[in-house]
Formats: C-alpha cells, sequence, structure tokens
C-alpha cells in the first residue's frame, strides 16, 4: 500500500456509517411523526365520537326543559349560559346552552315569494322590506353610520335573493366582478352569519361590532325574541325591534326590570311604562314571544392529546328535540 492511500479503507467506512446515520436518524424522525400524527387522529376521532355523545345529552336536556314549562321558557334552573362539564376518559366535555333565537336572523332579509310551494320545490327569496329594516337599525344601534347600514341590509338581502336585479343599496354580481379577487353572490340562505364578512359595505370593524347579535337560522322568518331570556347585554335586539322609537339605555332599563319569573303573558310585557306609548305594530308584537324555539350549543372537548369545539344548533319545536345543524371550531 502506498503512503498517500493510508487510512482511506478507514475513511470509506466512516463515510459509510454516517450516511447510514443520518439515513437512520431521518426514518426514525418520519417514523416519530407518523406515529403522533396517527395517535393525534385517533385522539381526534375520539373526541369527535364524545362529541357526539355530548350533543345527545344536550339535546335531551333541552326537551325536558321545554317539557317542563311547555308554555314559557324563562331563565329559572340556571341552564342558560352555565356551563356543564362531563368526565370522560382521559378528558372532559364542557357543554353550555344558550337561548339560540335571541339574535338576529341574518336570512331573514329575504323572503319565500311562494310560501306555499310544494315540497321539494326549490324556494325563490325575493328581499323582505322588515327584515331589511330590522338590520339597518341594528347596525346603527351598534355604532354603524347610517349610510353603511343601510347598504350592509341592502346587500346582504342581495346576496340571498334569487335575483340578479340589485336592491334599493344594494349589490349583486357587477360590484363583486370588480374586486381583485372576484366572486359572486350566493343566491342562498346563509349557513353560518360569518358569511356576512363577504358582503359588499362590511368592514372588519362592524363586522365585529354586530358579530354578537347574529345567528343563521335554516329558514327565512324574524328572529323569535324571548323577552324573558334575553339578557341585559342582549339590549341591541329590543332596541332594534323598535329602531328609533326604544333607546339603547330604555331596552337596558327594561330587562333589568323584568320579573324574577320573567313576564306571565306579552300584554304585560307590552304595557311596560317605557313601551306602553310607543307606537308598535302587529308584526312586532308577533317577532316577541314567551317560548324558546332554537336553542345553541356550544361545546368543548379536551382528551389526552386533542381538543375539539363545535357549535350546534337545537330545534325545540316539536319533542323529541333535535340537532339541526352543528359547525366544528369556531370563526
Amino acid at each position: 500500500m502506498r503512503a498517500s492511500e493510508r487510512g482511506a479503507a478507514l475513511l470509506a467506512v466512516l463515510l459509510l456509517v454516517a450516511v447510514m446515520a443520518s439515513l437512520s436518524a431521518v426514518a426514525l424522525e418520519k417514523m416519530t411523526l407518523s406515529a403522533r400524527t396517527a395517535s393525534n387522529a385517533a385522539a381526534l376521532e375520539q373526541a369527535r365520537a364524545f362529541a357526539f355523545g355530548a350533543e345527545r345529552y344536550a339535546t335531551l336536556r333541552v326537551g325536558d326543559l321545554s317539557a317542563l314549562s311547555p308554555e314559557r321558557t324563562t331563565l329559572a334552573g340556571g341552564w342558560h349560559g352555565v356551563p356543564v362539564r362531563i368526565p370522560l376518559p382521559g378528558g372532559f366535555a364542557s357543554a353550555t346552552v344558550v337561548d339560540g333565537g335571541n339574535c338576529f336572523n341574518v336570512n331573514s332579509v329575504v323572503a319565500a315569494a311562494d310560501p306555499y310551494a310544494p315540497a321539494g320545490v326549490p324556494p325563490t327569496y325575493v328581499s323582505d322590506p322588515r327584515g331589511i329594516g330590522q338590520l339597518s337599525g341594528l347596525l346603527r344601534v351598534v355604532g354603524v353610520a347610517p349610510n353603511e347600514a343601510e347598504q350592509i341590509a341592502w346587500s346582504l338581502a342581495d346576496w340571498i335573493d334569487s335575483d340578479s336585479a340589485p336592491g334599493q343599496a344594494g349589490a349583486e354580481d357587477g360590484v363583486y366582478a370588480g374586486l381583485a379577487v372576484p366572486y359572486r353572490t350566493a343566491n342562498r340562505l346563509v349557513v353560518d352569519a360569518s358569511e356576512l364578512r363577504t358582503v359588499a359595505g362590511v368592514t372588519a370593524q362592524n363586522y365585529a361590532a354586530v358579530k354578537p347579535w347574529l345567528c343563521a337560522l335554516p329558514e327565512a322568518v324574524a328572529s323569535p325574541i324571548n323577552i324573558n331570556t334575553l339578557s341585559i347585554e342582549q339590549a341591541p335586539l329590543l332596541a332594534m325591534l323598535l329602531p328609533g322609537q326604544l333607546t339603547l339605555d330604555a331596552a337596558r332599563a327594561i330587562i333589568a326590570g323584568r320579573p324574577a319569573n320573567g313576564w306571565p303573558s306579552l300584554n304585560v310585557f307590552w304595557e311596560e311604562p317605557k313601551i306602553a306609548a310607543l307606537n308598535i305594530a302587529q308584526e312586532v308584537r308577533a317577532q316577541t314571544g314567551l317560548k324558546t324555539r332554537w336553542f345553541r350549543l356550544q361545546l368543548d372537548v379536551e382528551l389526552t392529546g386533542a381538543q375539539m369545539s363545535e357549535t350546534a344548533l337545537i330545534d325545540a319545536k316539536s319533542m323529541p328535540a333535535r340537532l339541526v345543524s352543528r359547525q366544528w371550531g369556531q370563526d
């Protein structure tokens, strides 16, 4: 062996060992990642299964609440907004139920053109001035400028209705086609209230201001406000019913003065001193009620290695109560 070749074999072996060690490290890292991914997927599936069980529990609880008081839904019993902790193997679920109808239904800015259309026929929706006026009034109550409020309300109606003609201050496909990232109107009911962010005239600021009072019920009807479950923080919803007549402070005072067991009837409520002298349309009276139909469920599941959140809507119009929609995560 020549002197210049001494150590070549050792160097080759060392290089081979280094390459094998690198390959082993990469393979081990990928195996570890795959194992963790599989473990997380299994944990998420387990959490989802527990969430389905918690849904059933909450639905039964809503059914019991409705059966306990068939004529009125009040805050008695401390059910509203109080998290119920459900122990689970390796974790827990937290279920919180609130009145899901005390909100502005964004789908109420339209109405079915033919409410008596045969079942199975896709409905045709047209703008509803009453719902548009209520949304505009709600936006003004929470601080949105009047001209912006009117534009947003009419644009939302155009977003949902079945035609392509812009409304009084609305926007149809032509407006959205000119954006940097063009898109078209949905021409269908809104599934989640966060969809409002895609509507012309809506900014991050005014969406944040009105977001707490919005919901998307699966029908184009005015939100059924239960006066016996309204919180003081939800006073804008009461002021919304009487835009320009009932101030936000007056609405808060009315809710704060509610009897401990709730108002026994709508007539007693509408005879409250702060609203008895107002000019109240029959359709406004009809939008208030004493019985809750829609309940909203906030569900959080925590297991070892997994966290999952869900928002669901429960319909208690008829018994047994049933879950009609769910959304994983939060917007």
